[in-house]
């Protein structure tokens, strides 16, 4: 169902980073805590990707939404302190970085609640929420439930905003065409995937921006990687990218949590609702 953004918007863009950092390594395989080349990879994210990251919001006065790992959080509480500061969301992204697993779901209300604490502790208690690898079990919709949080960045399901069946959860769709790990990930023994330009995204990007900016009424959300994108070629890519969308009239650049709270508002209209 396609939603009326605010002052005539056609679209609403939402520019997402998942700070993972070590914890994408260690996620993939615990003994790489023994590899610090490994895990130098993913320290880039709060040693460098994040502040230019940052940089780059500040220049173009755009706010954004980054989801944070817990662990990753503890280890680098003045990134998630930096990025609080500068007035973006800070949204829940797991502890660890693994899928939670379905038979295991005390342990994964344990590692969602220590999310939780770790986030609240250094920012604000996050109501949005991206798991990691986008996945789910029959647990997860009844921890967000519980939890309040307000909305979810995980299915590929529809391009249009929609809430979960019984609630008010908004999701706010994302696809592997606007994640930038398909593109950029690389890693010896696990991901050897082509380097290629950075071009070469930015072309798909702008692609499906024009299809959705031609539909109306949909979101767009981009999902990134300060170690993958915070790259200075791939920073250009980024700022080509913002400067493409703002160079289309009527395009809202917002926060997940403002995006939902207007989704959630129009969804939530006795006249949209189905004929019972």
């Amino acid at each position: 169902m396609k939603i009326a953004w605010p002052n005539g918007a056609r679209i609403a863009v939402a520019l997402t980073f998942d700070v993972d950092a070590e914890s994408t390594w260690l996620g993939w395989d615990s003994a790489n805590a023994r590899r610090p080349g490994v895990l130098s990879q993913g320290t880039y994210s709060p040693n460098v990707g994040v502040p230019a990251i940052l940089d780059l919001l500040h220049h173009e006065r755009l706010p954004a939404t980054f989801f944070v790992p817990g662990l990753d959080a503890d280890n680098h509480p003045d990134t998630v302190r930096a990025i609080h500061r500068a007035g973006h969301e800070v949204g829940h992204h797991g502890y660890e970085h693994v899928r939670a697993d379905p038979d295991d779901p005390a342990g994964e209300e344990r590692s969602f609640m220590r999310a939780i604490e770790s986030l609240t502790r250094l920012a604000a208690r996050p109501i949005g929420f991206r798991s990691p690898s986008w996945d789910f079990t029959e647990k997860t919709l009844e921890l967000l439930k519980r939890e309040g949080f307000a909305y979810s960045s995980n299915f590929m399901d529809r391009l249009a905003c929609y809430l979960h069946p019984n609630t008010d959860l908004v999701e706010l769709p994302v696809h592997w065409i606007l994640d930038d790990a398909p593109f950029f990930l690389f890693g010896l023994g696990r991901n050897q995937r082509p380097i290629q330009p950075a071009s070469h995204a930015l072309e798909i990007w702008k692609e499906e921006f024009e299809g959705l900016y031609e539909l109306g009424g949909l979101p767009y959300v981009m999902t990134m990687h300060p170690q993958l994108t915070g790259r200075p070629s791939r920073m250009r890519a980024l700022a080509e990218l913002i400067a493409f969308a703002k160079r289309h009239d009527h395009v809202w650049f917002a926060t997940c949590r403002e995006i939902a709270e207007v989704a959630r508002a129009e969804l939530s209209r006795p006249d949209r609702q189905p004929a019972s």
